[in-house]
């Protein structure tokens, strides 16, 4: 087990009815807010009337920027640092998912900087003099980014999608209602299921040795998450099994899995270039790469993708032929996936093999003249990347 440092500093508010606290919690921080959020979904559902309601109950002058996207824009984040600049904006509420509360941190990150927030992203050494506060009122459980520090935005343009954070990126307060996301389409639902799992599995399949707590941690959440996702999935009204869930999106990504071990993250990266290109959803991108690195990986460390048949997929089966056992508990997960309406393959969001190579090559940042190999159970060449690519346009 490797040596870690530790903090989280978010508040984490859970439950029914904790949105209308909004008011008071966000009081203490000035007086101008500005309501950043995503489509018009809060406002049919009531939760948009409530937020207002309750801010300008509490004295505060509210500012609006809507029309967040999925893979979310840095077109919209200038503009709404501008307004930040403009307006002299206390306080960054954003009322959404993943997309919304990167986009958000995005704007508390960058809002004191002079020049251009890109510059901030390509050039990590640049500093900025302070941040605007920030929290969230989670609508949709699966980026876990509403406790985490870092973000993942898009730059439409130039085609690239990337990650940025800094000392200004970690939300004051989180909110997790599940009362929220009883109204989530059932896409929406399958896609959080698959980017919840594939946090835990970028820090799950690992190379350190003696991480048993961490291993059965990890464990615990993807058996929790395979058992309530299909719940929901039949029922998004389900209290209970959305509790389950909306914890497990946080504990997935807040960083407690990954201590003390090597982690992988090739994945995330190939589907960053799929959604950065093809502006495919995250999950239904990671859900067709996922069981492809897994086929073309396993053999690097057997024991760990037994271990996972076993103890998450539920494999019952001969230890005298391993990669049998291996190879169906990966054929559980693509059969789970299915089960949630998440493509297979590649040819099924559109994406034939074209842009393999240049997606390959931008991933290990080959593009760039400074390639290196992506992951951790095996270092993944462009070369490789393009192979997985193959495999992912037909189901494997």
């Amino acid at each position: 087990m490797q040596n870690f440092d530790f903090l989280i500093s978010t508040r984490l508010i859970f439950g029914k009815g904790t949105h209308k606290q909004i008011g008071e919690l966000v009081k203490p921080y000035g007086k101008k807010v500005l309501l950043h959020y995503g489509s018009s979904s809060i406002k049919k559902s009531g939760l948009y009337d409530e937020v207002i309601n309750a801010l300008k109950q509490s004295g505060l002058e509210v500012f609006e920027l809507g029309g967040v996207l999925p893979n979310p824009r840095v077109s919209l984040i200038r503009e709404g640092i501008a307004l930040c600049k403009k307006e002299k904006i206390d306080f960054i509420l954003g009322v959404g998912g993943g997309s919304v509360i990167d986009s958000s941190k995005t704007i508390a990150g960058a809002a004191y900087y002079e020049g251009d927030v890109w510059e901030l992203v390509e050039d990590r050494t640049k500093q900025v003099p302070g941040g605007i506060p920030l929290g969230v009122i989670l609508t949709i459980p699966a980026a876990g980014s509403e406790t985490g520090g870092g973000a993942v935005i898009t730059n439409e343009e130039k085609q690239i999608k990337t990650s940025f954070g800094n000392a200004y990126t970690r939300a004051k307060f989180a909110i997790i209602n599940p009362e929220l996301f009883f109204t989530l389409p059932k896409n929406q639902i399958a896609n959080g299921v698959a980017d919840m799992m594939s946090h835990i599995f970028e820090r799950y399949f690992t190379t350190t040795d003696n991480t048993e707590l961490t291993d059965g941690l990890c464990e615990t959440i993807l058996r929790t998450i395979i058992h309530n996702g299909p719940v929901v999935y039949a029922n998004p009204a389900d209290y209970d099994a959305w509790c389950q869930l909306g914890f497990s999106a946080n504990l997935a990504h807040n960083g407690l899995l990954g201590l003390g071990r090597a982690q992988d993250w090739a994945c995330h990266g190939m589907e960053h270039e799929l959604s950065a290109i093809y502006d495919i959803a995250h999950g239904a991108g990671l859900a067709i790469l996922t069981p492809n690195w897994m086929k073309y990986v396993y053999k690097e460390n057997m024991g760990m993708f037994l271990q996972f048949a076993v103890k998450v997929m539920g494999v019952d089966g001969s230890f005298r032929d391993p990669e049998a056992v291996i190879l169906e508990g990966i054929a559980r997960l693509r059969a789970l996936f299915n089960s949630l309406g998440l493509p297979s393959t590649l040819s099924e969001v559109g994406i034939d093999e074209s842009k393999f190579e240049l997606m390959a090559k931008k991933a290990t940042g080959a593009q760039y003249g400074r390639e290196r190999a992506i992951g951790g159970i095996k270092k993944l060449s462009w070369q490789d990347v393009v192979e997985m690519m193959m495999f992912g346009a037909t189901a494997v």
